[in-house]
């Protein structure tokens, strides 16, 4: 079972949804999540079961999972179920106070960001019984954290909107013009907020945009690399390679890892 939620309005330019993905697996049996690259970061729950990252130790109940530019794999047996909210990299700074540079590619326990305020809401988001508890109770707890901060809007914030609705294939040499930025001052900035270069971060978010077909794509993969943006199938072939681990064939033929969230 995959489901989302909506933000209350308040958060809507923080929190671009809250999500539960439950999955049933028989008891003592491997089930392997592969995390592709994402340009938006996650705080996630896990209130049934736990995973383990096969290329590190993470096996904690409560994570900030930061907008990432690499796959990472986790491992569990049995049954699980995981609560999150997935956020616009901007929200990290806005958040927490630091800047999504010094998060990208981390996966830290949320108590060691948030501190005893962490491990409070890692409790109740446990003990709640409902998926809709969860949502009001995480919702209230960054509805407090944005009245505090008092967060103010940046051209990075502009900028970060205007690749997600272009889904990654902009000009950034144009657009840091219509933001009246040199391209030093707009990368500078956009990193703060983005956690990568806007290069980087415009690939991933082509990337995601393709990884987003699946189920609807089977052979004609030169159509899809132009349609998100792709000068050739070489570079194509390139970026989802690096980004997921996968031959972009060898995704949307087979049944590549933790795609049941995209299944249900």
């Amino acid at each position: 079972m995959y489901v989302t939620f909506p933000p209350p309005a308040p958060l809507a330019r923080y929190v671009r949804m809250f999500w539960v993905f439950e999955y049933n697996v028989p008891d003592g049996e491997p089930y392997v999540y592969r995390s592709l690259a994402d340009g938006c970061a996650e705080m996630v729950f896990h209130y049934k079961g736990r995973f383990t990252q096969l290329d590190g130790s993470c096996d904690q109940t409560a994570v900030l999972h930061a907008q990432t530019s690499r796959y990472s794999r986790f491992l569990t047996h049995g049954s699980f179920g995981i609560f999150g909210a997935y956020l616009y990299p901007s929200a990290l700074p806005q958040l927490f106070g630091i800047s999504s540079e010094a998060f990208s590619n981390r996966m830290p326990e949320l108590a060691a960001v948030c501190g005893a305020e962490g491990r409070l809401l890692e409790e109740r988001i446990m003990m709640a019984k409902y998926h809709h508890q969860r949502v009001e109770i995480l919702s209230a707890f960054l509805q407090a954290r944005l009245a505090r901060r008092k967060p103010v809007e940046t051209a990075a914030h502009q900028a970060i909107r205007a690749i997600l609705k272009a889904q990654g294939m902009v000009n950034i040499t144009e657009l840091a013009a219509d933001l009246c930025l040199s391209t030093r001052q707009f990368e500078r900035n956009f990193k703060t907020y983005a956690g990568f270069t806007a290069k980087t971060w415009s690939r991933i978010i082509r990337f995601q945009r393709a990884v987003s077909q699946y189920g609807r794509v089977e052979d004609n993969l030169t159509g899809l690399a132009y349609e998100c943006g792709y000068y050739d199938q070489s570079h194509f072939i390139h970026d989802f390679k690096e980004f997921s681990g996968y031959h972009p064939r060898q995704y949307f033929s087979g049944r590549p890892e933790g795609i049941e969230y995209r299944e249900g």
